[in-house]
């Protein structure tokens, strides 16, 4: 008989705050709400199936202290699977580690307290699992670390390549001799939080540079393996159409900003046999995101225009971005009340003018070749040039400004 599973990641509970508003009768955050509902609308359907199993790819927070009310708020959508006796594999992700990597992470608590069925997988190991409908096994991959495998001099004076390579290479033995250990005899799941050479990436490429590496899909691709269950990428993917074995990520449940404004959301819903693996992709209902853009920096009646461009749009209950572009001299023709009442009917709304120059100004002319700008600035000043990267600029000076201090500290020899 089938195992029934259900397989859901990058939870990041606690998220997307800026795009709710307090509700006044709770006093809690709107997206905090759309998240818990949206989390237990998967609950539900794993004990309403019932599920024999449920996965969880890992980033349970958006870090690994998240505030008291939080944790209760996720503990007790899981509790609710120990108290319908269905078993849960906690994965851990790279948001739910303290200090990239040291010093424990926020999920372990669940062994600690000995919850029952409850397997955290913060190692690489193989956990074998009683079921209504049979055993399975689970080789849990959390998110990795350059620290997590090799030491500071294996590193030293290595490119972030090199070190991939490197970590590769010290990964491949530890992962094969797991995998010769596996009960052939068994269903098994390889349950990552992981970056795939194959995935299609957006923040989460950023988000992670200098904390983890890309593994190839080719290690994850094994006869032994009935189901490759991921998490960390938000965008719901199968890495692997010939399904033997399907290499899946579910994404994230909800949209914790406007990079994920076009995705579904959902989780997996796995049939799982020796050898055989049927999945659906299931999609939630949550809360739509909408950018509304306009140039109106041509126009004879700028405002109307915006108004026009709000109005094709349906933004009842909707996380809104307004973003208009138009010329100095027009800005004492902009109503902006008007722009806050056409925007009421939303859930939550910003509003962003931008100024079009009417110079032809040379191509970032701080970036010459004669000029003596620092490397962070640059990039800065490129960002502030590319429109097409403007959902992901903020992430990606964060990771230059991680990489800039482990290039510090290794130059001091910290």
């Amino acid at each position: 008989m089938a195992i029934a599973i259900l397989h859901l990641s990058d939870i990041h509970l606690g998220s997307s705050f800026t795009h709710g508003r307090v509700n006044p009768d709770t006093g809690t955050n709107t997206r905090l709400e759309d998240f818990v509902n949206t989390l237990s609308r998967c609950i539900d359907r794993a004990i309403e199936e019932p599920a024999d199993l449920v996965l969880f790819g890992g980033d349970a927070f958006p870090d690994a202290t998240p505030p008291p009310y939080i944790q209760e708020a996720f503990a007790a959508q899981f509790r609710r699977l120990a108290d319908a006796d269905i078993p849960a594999v906690l994965l851990v992700g790279n948001h739910d580690q303290h200090s990239q990597g040291t010093g424990g992470a926020s999920l372990c608590i669940y062994r600690t307290l000995a919850v029952p069925g409850f397997h955290v997988g913060d190692g690489i190991a193989t956990h074998r699992i009683s079921t209504r409908n049979g055993d399975v096994q689970v080789l849990t991959l959390p998110w990795l670390t350059r620290s997590t495998l090799l030491t500071r001099p294996e590193t030293e004076g290595h490119s972030l390549a090199e070190v991939n390579a490197l970590l590769i290479d010290r990964l491949r033995p530890v992962l094969e001799a797991e995998i010769r250990r596996l009960d052939a005899n068994i269903p098994t799941i390889l349950l990552g939080h992981l970056m795939v050479d194959r995935a299609t990436l957006g923040a989460e490429r950023f988000l992670a540079v200098g904390k983890g590496f890309t593994i190839p899909i080719s290690l994850l691709i094994r006869p032994e393996i009935d189901y490759v269950a991921l998490g960390h990428v938000h965008k719901h993917q199968n890495l692997n159409p010939a399904n033997n074995p399907p290499v899946v990520y579910p994404g994230s449940i909800e949209r914790v900003d406007f990079s994920e404004e076009k995705e579904d959301k959902g989780y997996i819903w796995l049939e799982l046999e020796k050898g055989k693996a049927n999945w659906e992709f299931c999609t939630l209902p949550v809360r739509p995101f909408r950018t509304i853009e306009v140039d109106v920096s041509q126009s004879e009646e700028p405002q109307v225009a915006i108004l026009n461009a709000i109005a094709k749009y349906e933004i009842e209950e909707t996380v809104v971005r307004l973003i208009y572009k138009l010329r100095s001299e027009q800005l004492d023709e902009i109503d902006t009340p008007a722009l806050h009442q056409a925007l009421q009917p939303s859930h939550t709304y910003t509003i962003r003018p931008e100024l079009v120059s009417q110079l032809a100004t040379p191509r970032l002319p701080e970036l010459g070749a004669s000029s003596r700008i620092d490397p962070f600035a640059a990039l800065q000043a490129y960002l502030g040039n590319r429109d097409d990267l403007r959902e992901i600029a903020a992430e990606m000076l964060e990771a230059a400004q991680l990489l800039l201090e482990e290039d510090v500290l290794e130059e001091l020899g910290a």
